[in-house]
């Protein structure tokens, strides 16, 4: 599925920048259908991925296996991007990331990362077959940590939103909100140490 991902990303990139497929800023904005069907696409790919956890059991089983499908599937995107586009160029290259329910933007390292994380975490959890002990505060410090990291994502588009769809065109980011996503990141990564331990 990265590889679909990132051949679509690919004929996108050659689309609307056909100048430099290698830059995707200042903005391009998509035409309305290419939008709706890519809106409709990432819908699908996070669909796909909750029906392939499910298949890895359920409760803490199937969380492993989504987060464990999730940061493989990101990962191999960027690979893939690299094998066939030579993008991205360098280490801190700003991406539109998603696309619900507006724009995420970011270094590509910061969604990487993430993915990282999960990979491991889920990887282990999978083939080691450790047992998992989510409490209700574990499960609260996770869900601030995504909360954070996805506000830092969000924040580059926020004051964007009241001009609508135009105000997008030609726009490029310039500040990231790492005092935002660093916390969020390390509280994902405590709360999912913390899961493994049992429960006092």
């Amino acid at each position: 599925m990265a590889l679909v991902e990132a051949a679509l990303v690919v004929h996108l990139r050659h689309l609307y920048y056909p100048g430099d497929p290698l830059r995707i800023f200042p903005l391009a904005l998509m035409r309305r259908d290419d939008l709706v069907l890519e809106l409709a696409r990432e819908l699908a790919t996070v669909i796909m991925l909750v029906v392939a956890a499910r298949l890895a059991g359920t409760g803490a089983r199937w969380f492993a296996g989504f987060v464990f499908a999730f940061g493989l599937w990101d990962l191999f995107y960027y690979a893939w991007l690299k094998v066939f586009l030579g993008w991205p160029v360098t280490w801190g290259e700003w991406d539109v990331l998603f696309l619900i329910p507006w724009p995420w933007f970011g270094p590509w390292l910061t969604p990487a990362a993430i993915a990282l994380l999960f990979t491991a975490w889920g990887g282990w959890v999978l083939w080691r077959q450790v047992p998992v002990r989510w409490t209700r505060n574990r499960l609260l410090l996770f869900l601030a940590g995504c909360g954070l990291a996805l506000a830092a994502f969000l924040a580059p588009a926020w004051p964007l939103l009241p001009g609508g769809e135009e105000a997008f065109a030609g726009f490029t980011p310039d500040a990231f909100a790492w005092g935002l996503y660093l916390p969020g990141v390390a509280l994902m990564a405590e709360a999912l140490a913390l899961a493994l331990r049992r429960c006092p």
